[in-house]
């Protein structure tokens, strides 16, 4: 990526909004418009002659220039406009190592405020970025992050940097950084950045990429960015039965399964729970999306397998739930009132079951939540959700992410 396509467009416009060390004002350019800096008379005719001898170019004489208008600075404007004229003779050499200790004069020199330095590191930052010179270029970039933290430009382009280098551990953290600061600011993150963000850290298999996705799908919901963010989760996680089962219904409320393959699983998935009514929903799903077909010979025996299975009735659960002889099956009964859309009795079985042996109640309170989610309670459905600890929370924050997506 290239951070900068022309050299140094920060530090060549500081230098254009520079005022000349002499008593007159400039004559063109931005700088006529910048109030004139008035350098200390000790200082001011050291101060003529280095800026005479850069502009003649003359190489042999400006070090000696340089050393005088140091020995009678007395004010942050003589110091900053020493370093200023360093740089502009610098840019002028294409001397990056002088233009970075030139960029240091300026900002000790006290003269500019944070946002002013930060913008000159981050321009001395593109400079070795395009020349290649990395580790400088890091260096640069951070200096421009410290002494500005809500400079998002200069952690985009430290994270570059860092990428460069193949250290993205790193480059992530520092786009993790740039989206902070968006949001600090009231700004909605940029779509591009927190894509960039998530991708350099699933590729380098990152925990922290859970939750970037979850930050990308909150700012820019869609199918596909549910989809890509789920699928990231359990990529990272490789999550058990259970988990799997309720992450793809999110992956259904949000209109994120979009291959007969994950309708097909869910399904299975279901069936493994012995949940009939809800692997036959979903599967009626699939067909209707024409992502299955019953003649397809890749999910045919998903079809006679389901034909086969018996589906509870809504008198049927009311009689299994007076019979229950564990909390477990309390859930399940739960679960399956859930697939019914009779989100109301799924709670009240999932709290029946909440506090008996062998129920976890991170599960029951991630299941209360969800159908609360459904049955448009939001504010119940909050406050379950925020009750789920341990692993399952993570998919607690999925599922809140999508109830605060709702109006």
């Amino acid at each position: 990526m290239k951070l900068i396509t022309t050299t140094a467009i920060a530090l060549a416009a500081v230098l254009s909004a520079a005022p000349a060390a002499g008593e007159g004002q400039p004559a063109t350019g931005q700088a006529a418009a910048q109030p004139k800096i008035q350098p200390s008379k000790k200082a001011l005719k050291a101060l003529v002659e280095l800026q005479s001898a850069i502009d003649k170019n003359d190489t042999a004489n400006i070090p000696a220039k340089v050393a005088a208008a140091q020995a009678v600075a007395e004010t942050k404007e003589d110091r900053y406009l020493i370093g200023q004229l360093q740089l502009k003779h610098a840019l002028a050499a294409k001397d990056n190592a002088a233009a970075a200790q030139a960029v240091d004069t300026v900002v000790n020199s006290g003269f500019n405020d944070a946002a002013a330095n930060s913008k000159l590191y981050a321009g001395l930052g593109s400079l070795f970025y395009n020349a290649k010179q990395y580790p400088q270029a890091a260096a640069a970039f951070q200096k421009a992050v410290a002494v500005s933290p809500g400079n998002s430009e200069a952690s985009v382009m430290l994270g570059e940097t860092f990428v460069a280098q193949g250290q993205k551990a790193e480059a992530a953290a520092a786009f993790q950084r740039a989206i902070q600061a968006s949001t600090a600011a009231g700004q909605k993150p940029d779509e591009k950045l927190m894509k960039r963000a998530v991708g350099v850290a699933y590729d380098a298999q990152l925990p922290a990429a859970v939750d970037l996705a979850r930050q990308w799908v909150a700012n820019y919901p869609s199918a596909s960015s549910w989809s890509d963010a789920i699928a990231i989760y359990r990529n990272l996680n490789q999550p058990d039965v259970e988990t799997f089962v309720d992450l793809l219904r999110l992956m259904q409320v949000t209109g994120s399964l979009n291959s007969g393959g994950q309708y097909a699983q869910f399904a299975r998935a279901l069936a493994e729970q012995n949940n009939f009514n809800e692997a036959q929903a979903v599967v009626d799903a699939g067909v209707a999306a024409k992502a299955l077909s019953p003649t397809s010979g890749e999910y045919s025996d998903l079809f006679v397998a389901l034909k086969k299975k018996p589906k509870a009735s809504a008198a049927d659960l009311a009689e299994a739930t007076k019979t229950a002889q564990s909390g477990m099956a309390l859930l399940r009964i739960g679960d399956r009132y859930y697939a019914m859309g009779d989100y109301a009795k799924a709670v009240e079985l999932y709290r029946m079951s909440m506090g008996k042996p062998g129920v976890d109640a991170a599960i029951a309170n991630l299941h209360i939540g969800m159908a609360l989610a459904r049955a448009g309670d939001k504010a119940g459905a909050t406050t379950a959700l925020n009750a789920v600890t341990g692993p399952r929370a993570e998919i607690a924050k999925f599922w809140l992410t999508y109830l605060n997506q709702k109006s």
